[in-house]
């Protein structure tokens, strides 16, 4: 073998070989994310090739102690090539010569590349899911401590009505509860073997797919060929759940960022800074990046969808430039719900400032509204009349005027001073609100119930997809084990 057929020259040749296309072609750096996936991939595509009696033992074996040898020596010490599935070919036939080139019978690069990205991306979301319910199970734990703390509820920012800490958490644990539904149904789409559809027309070796997607721990095969080695939409459902898990994220940040402003909550110092000229400041940085990153995720998607927009079938060499945008904004948002959940987990909720401050800005004047409707007065009437108190105070002599000019008697005409007065109290307003998802601490407890429960499942579901992937493998090493 020439010196220059010790490189990527294996799969090409001389052909095209040269110029300054080169370098732009070669996606060799970029790959090593997929370095342990290839290998992974070659392993039990050679040992179904041994099974099938399409190449034989002598030859399988020498292919998968050069896979060890390769394995063992690293990406770094891979020879140049194009991608790293021509440089680990490359290395195989370097180190047991011309029959090294039977490991890539009955395959193409295309489906063995697709093969590889769903590989690893599958442990990638696995990861992720195990970050999210790891983060709902910080929510669950804070809203058991924080069922009867009172806080204000804002819509448009401004003060609407109160709540308590319990409820508001709870209501980002409902949102992550979702963002985990959506990543267990894209892992469960990446979890479908496209090898053995070979460039996209299939191949005449009596191959046997299912027993790959076996070896691979992957739930089920892709059946039509082109649509195997061509299909990226895995890539574009996993980006989607990722970005819209990140924009659970940047709205929790954004909440998290303005409370500490109004000094609602204290965010431990591990997860903020200091400015370098005001020495007084402390500041929610690390919210701000988690905030930031969905933008990350927003862009890997469009991307991803700019990339795919218009392919003609099959195999096209945009392709290349697809996944890594799937991996980035994974990496990216992984590391987003890490920081936000740390940030929740230490941050303090002082009691006394935020039940002050659930009562500011008449929060409690819906449930005077409320009071009035169940005493007979229509909704619209009762609120034109506490509106119309809100001008001048929040009161109860403040509501009696408004009902003598609105209803043309007394307050006290249609509801007792000590039912106004409790519904003036911001906690007797969260506790009065014990509607099926309601703020009030009983409600609060049964949806705590529920989401434990719902953690529990879900941590079930991860724990299975990573269970079926860890049996493949050992199954894998013993065939592997068996011919070495």
């Amino acid at each position: 073998m020439s010196e220059e057929e010790g490189s990527d020259d294996v799969v090409r040749r001389e052909r095209f070989s040269g110029g300054p296309a080169r370098g732009f072609l070669s996606s060799l750096a970029a790959d090593e994310r997929i370095f342990e996936a290839d290998l992974a991939v070659d392993r039990a595509h050679v040992v179904m090739l041994d099974e099938q009696g399409i190449i034989d033992g002598d030859d399988a074996a020498a292919i998968l102690e050069a896979l060890d040898d390769v394995e063992a020596a690293g990406h770094d010490a891979l020879p140049d090539g194009e991608d790293v599935h021509a440089a680990i070919e490359t290395a195989v036939i370097e180190h047991v010569g011309e029959r090294g080139g039977r490991m890539h019978t009955a395959r193409s690069r295309n489906d063995e590349v697709a093969t590889c990205i769903r590989y690893r991306l599958r442990e990638d979301v696995l990861a992720t899911v195990k970050t999210v319910i790891e983060t709902r199970e910080v929510l669950t734990e804070l809203a058991t401590e924080h069922t009867e703390t009172v806080m204000p509820g804002f819509t448009h920012l401004q003060p609407a009505q109160p709540t308590t800490v319990g409820h508001y958490l709870l209501s980002y644990e409902s949102a992550l509860a979702r963002d985990t539904e959506r990543l267990l149904d894209a892992y469960d789409r990446i979890d479908r073997s496209p090898l053995g559809a070979a460039a996209f027309a299939g191949t005449p070796f009596d191959i046997d797919r299912e027993r790959v997607a076996e070896l691979l721990g992957f739930e089920s095969v892709l059946e039509n060929s082109m649509d195997a080695a061509s299909a990226r939409d895995f890539l574009v459902e996993t980006t989607a759940a990722v970005a819209a898990l990140s924009t659970t994220l940047s709205g929790l940040a954004e909440d998290l960022v303005v409370f500490s402003n109004k000094g609602f909550v204290e965010l431990s110092d591990d997860y903020s800074s200091t400015s370098s000229i005001m020495p007084q400041k402390k500041n929610p940085d690390t919210m701000e990046l988690v905030r930031g990153a969905s933008g990350d995720a927003s862009a890997g998607l469009n991307a991803l969808l700019t990339i795919l927009k218009g392919l003609p079938r099959a195999y096209n060499r945009d392709l290349q430039r697809a996944h890594n945008h799937a991996f980035d904004a994974v990496d990216a948002v992984r590391e987003a719900t890490e920081v936000a959940a740390g940030a929740v987990a230490t941050a303090e909720w002082p009691a006394e400032t935020l039940a002050t401050a659930a009562g500011e800005g008449f929060s409690t004047a819906t449930g005077v509204a409320d009071l009035l409707a169940m005493a007979g007065v229509p909704f619209r009437t009762a609120h034109e009349m506490v509106a119309l108190a809100a001008e001048s105070g929040s009161d109860y002599e403040a509501l009696d005027a408004a009902a003598q000019e609105v209803l043309g008697e007394p307050l006290e005409a249609r509801a007792d001073r000590d039912a106004v007065e409790a519904a003036l109290d911001p906690e007797e307003s969260v506790v009065s609100r014990d509607s099926f998802g309601g703020p009030a601490p009983e409600a609060v407890s049964g949806a705590l119930d529920r989401a434990v429960t719902a953690v529990e499942v879900d941590d079930e579901a991860l724990e299975a997809r990573r269970e079926a992937v860890a049996e493949a493998a050992e199954w894998r090493r013993e065939e592997v084990n068996r011919r070495v």
